[in-house]
Formats: C-alpha cells, sequence, structure tokens
C-alpha cells in the first residue's frame, strides 16, 4: 500500500494531508480529516519523517520555503514531485470542489492530484539535477543584488549632483579579479585614483557626505558578492553537459548571465520533446479554419517556459494577446536581449539570426507598431529560433521557421 503525502509549505510551516487512496469525497474527507501541521524546527521534521511517506507532492514555493523539506524528505528516501500552481488551483476547485483556498485543502488537493495523474508525467513538474538547481539559486541571487543596489547608486548620484557634480554621472564599472568600480571604490577609500583626486580639488560642489561614502561602501560589497556568485556561475556552466547548449547561445550572443538564467529553466532540451526525443507536433482541426493544422506542442512548451508564449483571451467581438507564465526572468533576460543585441544597428550580430530579427524589427517599427509590441514579437521569434538551434545541435530537424 502507497503512503502518498501532501504537503502545503507557509514560511515556517507545512500543513500534511497522508493518504493510502483517494478519499471518495474529497470535500466531506476535507472537514473529517485530522490534517498535521509541523513547524520548521528540528521536532517537525522528526515528526514528518516518522509518518514514512513513500511520495511526497508539494508546489513548488520558490528556492527558500520548499527546499528545507523537500531536501529533507529526499534524504530519508521519499520521493518528491511537484505540481505546478496553477494546474493545482484548477484541480483543487474544479475537480474536488474543495471550499475556499487554504493550507489544509491546498494539502488534500496535492495528495489527491497523485492518484488520479501518477502515470502522466507531463502533470507533474520536472525535478530538476542539482547542478541545475544551484544554477536557479545564484541567478536569482544575482537578480537580488541588482535589485538592491539599484536604489543605493541612484540615491548617492542624487547626492553626488550637489556635492561632486563633475562625477555624479559617471558611469564606473567593475574592474578585473573583482576589484571595486573605481568611482564607488575611491569614494569608500578603497581605492585610489589621481584624476578623482584632482577632480575634487576643484569641484564647484559643496563636498562629499559621510553618508555618500558609507553609500558607497555598500556598493562595493554587493559588487564583491556579485563577483563571487558569477565565478562560481562560470564554473558550473563549464560543465561539458552543457558544452552544446552554449555552442547554440553563442550564435545569440548571449552574455553569461542570460546564459545561467536559459540553462536554469530549459536544461535539459529532451524535457520538451516527446518520448523518441523528436518535436511533439499534432495535427488538430484549426478552430477557425476547421482545416487540418499543425500543433507544435514542444515549441509552445518551451516558449512558455521562457516566458515567450503568448495567450489568446476572447469575450464576445473582443480578443486580444497577452504573454501570461513562464519565467519572469527569462522574460526580461530576452527582452534585455533584444534590446541590447538586435535592436541597434551598431551592436546587432553579424550572422543570420541577427539579420532574421533585425530586418523584422526595422520593418515593424517602420511601420509604426508600438516599440514594446515589436521588442516582445522579436524576443518570443528569438525564442523560436533558440528551441530549433538546440533540437538541430542534437541532431533533430523538424522545425517550423
Amino acid at each position: 500500500m502507497i503512503r502518498i503525502l501532501g504537503l502545503d509549505v507557509s514560511k515556517s510551516s507545512v500543513s500534511a494531508c497522508l493518504l493510502t487512496d483517494k478519499p471518495e469525497d474529497p470535500r466531506q474527507f476535507y472537514y473529517e480529516y485530522p490534517f498535521n501541521c509541523f513547524s520548521a524546527n528540528a521536532q517537525g521534521i522528526k515528526d514528518l519523517l516518522e509518518l514514512k511517506p513513500d511520495i511526497a507532492i508539494m508546489e513548488p514555493t520558490g528556492v527558500n520555503y520548499s527546499k528545507l523539506w523537500g531536501t529533507h524528505l529526499a534524504r530519508a528516501g521519499v520521493e518528491v514531485r511537484l505540481v505546478g500552481h496553477k494546474e493545482l488551483r484548477s484541480y483543487r476547485a474544479n475537480h474536488l470542489a474543495l471550499p475556499d483556498k487554504d493550507d489544509d485543502a491546498d494539502a488534500l488537493a496535492l495528495a489527491c492530484y497523485y492518484f488520479d495523474y501518477c502515470t502522466e508525467k507531463r502533470r507533474f513538474l520536472q525535478i530538476r539535477e542539482r547542478e541545475i538547481v544551484r544554477i536557479r539559486e545564484l541567478v536569482l541571487r544575482l537578480a537580488h543584488l541588482n535589485r538592491v543596489q539599484s536604489p543605493i547608486i541612484n540615491r548617492a548620484r542624487q547626492d553626488l549632483a550637489w556635492q561632486f557634480p563633475e562625477v555624479a554621472r559617471v558611469k564606473s564599472r567593475r574592474g578585473e579579479a573583482g576589484l571595486a568600480p573605481l568611482l564607488w571604490g575611491w569614494l569608500a577609500g578603497e581605492r585610489k585614483s589621481t584624476r578623482y583626486d584632482q577632480l575634487y580639488s576643484q569641484t564647484v560642489g559643496l563636498g562629499i557626505t559621510d553618508t555618500v561614502r558609507e553609500h558607497a561602501k555598500r556598493i562595493c560589497s554587493l559588487q564583491r558578492e556579485e563577483h563571487v556568485i558569477e565565478g562560481e556561475l562560470r564554473k558550473i556552466l563549464t560543465d561539458s553537459r552543457f558544452e552544446s547548449y552554449r555552442q547554440v547561445f553563442k550564435k545569440f550572443g548571449f552574455g553569461a548571465r542570460v546564459q545561467a538564467v536559459l540553462i536554469s529553466q530549459i536544461y535539459p532540451i529532451e524535457g520538451f520533446l516527446d518520448t523518441n526525443g523528436k518535436p511533439e507536433v499534432r495535427i488538430r482541426q484549426g478552430r477557425n479554419s476547421k482545416k487540418p493544422t499543425k500543433r507544435h506542442l514542444s515549441l509552445r512548451r518551451f516558449q512558455k517556459a521562457l516566458g515567450a508564449a503568448p495567450s489568446l483571451e476572447s469575450s464576445g467581438d473582443r480578443k486580444k494577446s497577452k504573454v501570461v507564465g513562464g519565467s519572469d526572468l527569462c522574460r526580461k533576460s530576452l527582452w534585455q536581449w533584444v534590446y541590447t543585441r538586435i535592436e541597434p544597428k551598431r551592436s546587432r550580430l553579424k550572422n543570420e539570426i541577427g539579420k532574421t530579427l533585425g530586418e523584422q524589427l526595422d520593418t515593424e517599427k517602420a511601420a509604426g507598431r508600438p516599440v514594446r509590441l515589436v521588442r516582445n514579437r522579436i524576443a518570443a521569434k528569438g525564442a523560436r529560433l533558440l528551441f530549433r538551434e538546440l533540437v538541430k545541435i542534437h541532431a533533430f530537424r523538424d522545425f517550423p521557421d
């Protein structure tokens, strides 16, 4: 008899529901079952493992909350499966008719979900390899550090505008081996600069305050942390498993950070393909044309994962398309890639990819289409080209343009 544990993870506890089969009336079961709540401490972990589950079903609650519970379960030999938030929400409401969302209802729904879909692998999120999980943790950390730095730098520049205006708009970048950016390092007293000494001796500003120097110290500290993370990322990306991916990324001109973001989301590419390792294509009747139409399901899943798959919404005569779901980090990275490597002609990729995307972008902008819409469309097409190139290098060829 298999023991299935549904776990709904909160910030400092989990709600648990252990089942050996699916209840005939989940709604009634919800009101009668004595749900467990375990705290995130040694006793809570001990009590959870004493339930002796065979399989635990959870939602991917970030990389912070679910990581603790998932790791202890895996170490105890428990198989951990993940269910997407959207899928669970639909299943709980439409299939189980459970009451308004709460932790216990989610725990029950997660356990029931296994019994209905245990044989359908695509119903569960892929459990990523340890290196991929680590890459994702690192890119999320970099994104966090970027968000933390921006307001500090902006505040420092605003103060420098009246304290030392000659350098208020200087763009100072990190040096080799993680050396602090010259401007911020000089302001923090960590680096020497004859140029800034001379400028400051003749400044029309009112003088640098201790507050700005403290801001500069914070910026230098954050930049050093970024350097350490980037070094670990580069080391992980040199793994032979990612070599073919990096070959393709080079064609697109993706930087190291973008490469890490993409790999964290799409590796391995085989996860988007069918059981034969080929792109999944099905023939279905077109909703409007009523004619047989190809549906490129693998490509669609790939675009969805990158946050570059538009979804159609319609009501009456009103129709609109918008991008929903997928990775916000990937979506932002692709948009920035379009903005820096496709849109500016002086830095545009000098290959067929740059030519194809650049010409389409120029044509659509010349036609007067909104720039934001154009960039989103180019990012979506870039994702399609990326999928084609990745699968091609893995020896498969049947792709749409």
